[in-house]
């Protein structure tokens, strides 16, 4: 009776390693791409929404009245 899983493993030929290597190389090297291209998307989406609530602010200030021109009174 033959055993079901024999209990010695048979390398892969050196070629086919190498291009399962490869492979693997490509596909890890595309996918950090992708997550480094989705995070700098994101971080651009949020530098847009800080930059417009800033602008908004700034004018909301800019029509705001000047209460440090009474402190500083006159000069002389």
């Amino acid at each position: 009776m033959s055993d079901p899983f024999p209990q010695h493993i048979v390398p892969l030929p050196q070629v086919q390693a190498e291009e399962i290597l490869i492979a693997h190389q490509i596909t890890f090297e595309f996918f950090e791409e992708v997550r480094f291209r989705e995070a700098f998307e994101q971080h651009c989406q949020w530098y847009q929404q800080v930059a417009a609530q800033h602008q908004q602010e700034l004018a909301s200030m800019q029509n705001d009245i000047n209460l440090f021109a009474w402190f500083s009174g006159p000069r002389t």
